[in-house]
């Protein structure tokens, strides 16, 4: 993989976890509320924008990396990201990493090196 590849598969997986991130920070904000009242608490708040300009982002540089790897190779490099973002959940969130979720996380990172090694062949 070229630099300019790599580049835009790690901007697109830190804008696909911050994203992530801050949608799941907009949303368990124990103030919020429900219902219709809850959506306007969130929209009021920095968390929901900080997301949707994320995954605004996200998806011009995962455009721009598409159009410069085979679809295949990409979608399976993207898959990386559920990875990366289960771990920041453990760690932001104190989500619950049982081990079936080990077990896949393991597995997707042993797949994404093994397309990372064997790309571009």
């Amino acid at each position: 993989m070229t630099p300019l590849v790599v580049t835009l598969w790690l901007l697109n997986v830190t804008l696909d976890t911050v994203g992530q991130l801050a949608f799941k920070a907009a949303a368990s904000d124990p103030r919020a509320g429900d219902g219709f009242a809850r959506w306007r608490y969130m929209l009021a708040r920095p968390w929901i924008w900080v997301g949707i300009t994320s995954y605004v982002a996200e998806f011009l540089v995962w455009i721009a990396f598409l159009s410069l790897v085979d679809l295949s190779e990409g979608v399976l490099l993207g898959s990386i990201n559920i990875v990366v973002i289960m771990i920041a959940g453990r760690i932001l969130f104190r989500e619950k990493l049982t081990p079936l979720r080990v077990t896949g996380i393991l597995l997707v990172t042993a797949g994404v090196a093994i397309v990372g090694v064997a790309g571009g062949g």
